[in-house]
C-alpha cells in the first residue's frame, strides 16, 4: 500500500451558511491524503498503473467550485468523487479549511477533516 498526498491546495469559494460567504467568498486551504496499491506503478514507470494526481487536483477544484452551506457536505463530495473515480484508492482522508473565517474573532482557520475507506 502506498499514499499520495496533495498538500494546500488553493481555492477561493463562496461556501457558507451566512449570505455574505455567498456574495464575497473566501480562500480556501485542502489537503487530500489517499492510500492506494501502488507496487505495479512503482515497477512500471507507467501513469496507467498508479493514481494520477492531476485527476485528484481536478476533483479537489471542482468540488470546491460548486457552492455549499457546510465544510463537511464539500469534503464529503470530495471524498465520494474520489472513490467513485479512481478504482485503485482504498482510503481518502480530506481535510478542507476556510481562511480567516467570519466568525467575530481572530481565528486563522477553520478545518473540517473527513475519512473513508472502500
Amino acid at each position: 500500500m502506498g499514499i499520495i498526498k496533495l498538500k494546500n491546495i488553493r481555492t477561493f469559494s463562496n461556501h457558507g451558511c451566512l449570505i455574505e460567504e455567498s456574495k464575497i467568498g473566501s480562500q480556501y486551504r485542502v489537503d487530500l491524503e489517499i492510500e492506494a496499491d501502488l507496487t505495479l506503478s512503482a515497477q512500471t514507470d507507467r501513469l496507467g498503473d498508479t493514481v494520477d494526481y492531476v485527476h485528484l487536483n481536478k476533483i479537489v477544484v471542482e468540488e470546491m467550485a460548486i457552492r455549499s452551506e457546510l465544510l463537511e457536505h464539500v469534503a464529503q463530495r470530495i471524498i465520494d468523487r474520489t472513490l467513485n473515480e479512481l478504482e485503485l484508492v482504498e482510503k481518502v482522508t480530506v481535510e478542507v479549511a476556510k481562511i480567516n473565517p467570519p466568525i467575530g474573532g481572530d481565528v486563522q482557520e477553520v478545518t473540517i477533516l473527513l475519512t473513508k475507506k472502500r
